[in-house]
């Protein structure tokens, strides 16, 4: 089985756009719509897909989708705490319903409605709704609320650890991903996705919090941010801060996905970074849509890069593609017994 872990909903219906930008409005006038608002189909969610995530799955010879809301569109920074709740609500019903109406090709991630300086106890008992009563398997968490001037206290802080405690009771990771940018200077999928990839690996170097937290478990999205081109420089900041190896000190709960849109780059990743610690994804419908000239293919069909490494055994790609998914998404394996694609 192929499971790509790192999936967004960023083909969705047009009436969910129409009732943010509405929803932006009425927060800029510390005002706020009423969620019930927003009317979508069966039908129009079936559209949205069938031409896209669907499409690229059976071109691409993917199984499952680990899916989750639009990580730009989170908008943590937009209105109030109020807001984010009502926001982050109808994006994880949304995923849900996809994942009803698709249950042999998505599971579900939800978002989580954070807010500046709120904290994330907040953000508790959408978790559990969504772990305990849609079977979603992970949540992301966004380690930069604000968008973009990182106000907001290190992931290591005890700030963090409401959310932290619920993960860890529920037994469910979190991938770490920023939203959109707010800063002009600071592109959001080229520059912020990878600036808080990058930072949020730096912030756990310099922390202790497994200690705390011996089996809460992260995903690092984008190939790790910088994080395995300079592996010897955080090798090196880990050790000068009297850390131990970061085999020993965060890669028993830390792990990397494979979006890296280039066969180099995939190559740098699977040398450098323990193959018991990168998962298959390609971020499919994202960050970077269109045909690479060079190659002929998609730049996001990551599955291509992985088949054509000689350094891989089977046995490693094998890892990559699915048992280390199974071991990370601890909920994941009797979610596919329930839809009939595990015995």
């Amino acid at each position: 089985m192929i499971i790509d872990c790192h999936g967004h909903y960023t083909t969705e219906p047009q009436q969910l756009h129409d009732f943010r930008k509405k929803q932006t409005e009425a927060a800029h006038k510390h005002e706020h719509l009423a969620p019930w608002d927003l009317k979508i189909t069966d039908d129009q969610i079936r559209d949205s897909l069938e031409g896209a995530q669907l499409k690229f799955q059976r071109e691409r010879g993917t199984d499952l989708t680990i899916f989750s809301p639009r990580a730009a569109g989170m908008g943590h920074h937009i209105g109030d705490a109020r807001t984010s709740m009502e926001w982050t609500r109808l994006c994880n019903d949304l995923i849900h319903r996809v994942c009803t109406l698709y249950p042999r090709n998505f599971i579900g991630v939800c978002q989580l409605p954070q807010s500046p300086g709120v904290s994330p106890a907040n953000c508790v008992e959408e978790l559990d709704r969504c772990v305990t009563q849609y079977g979603f398997v992970d949540c992301n968490l966004n380690p930069d609320p604000s968008g973009g001037y990182w106000q907001t206290k290190s992931l290591a802080d005890r700030f963090w650890y409401p959310v932290y405690e619920k993960m860890v009771e529920l037994d469910v990771p979190a991938m770490i991903h920023v939203s959109m940018s707010c800063n002009a200077c600071v592109h959001t999928t080229g520059a912020h996705y990878i600036n808080g990839d990058t930072t949020a690996f730096m912030q756990l170097i310099l922390s202790d919090l497994f200690k705390d937290f011996p089996t809460l478990k992260f995903i690092i999205p984008h190939g790790g941010g910088a994080v395995p081109y300079h592996w010897g420089r955080y090798r090196g900041l880990a050790l000068n801060n009297g850390k131990p190896e970061l085999t020993e000190h965060l890669l028993k709960n830390v792990y990397f996905d494979t979006c890296v849109y280039h066969t180099p780059g995939m190559e740098l990743l699977t040398k450098v970074v323990p193959i018991e610690n990168i998962l298959f994804a390609s971020e499919m419908v994202g960050a970077v849509r269109g045909i690479d000239p060079k190659t002929g293919h998609e730049f996001d069909d990551t599955k291509r890069y992985i088949d054509n490494l000689s350094s891989l055994s089977a046995q490693d790609k094998q890892k990559i593609f699915e048992q280390n998914a199974l071991r990370v998404y601890s909920r994941l394996g009797a979610r596919l017994k329930a839809v009939g694609l595990r015995a």
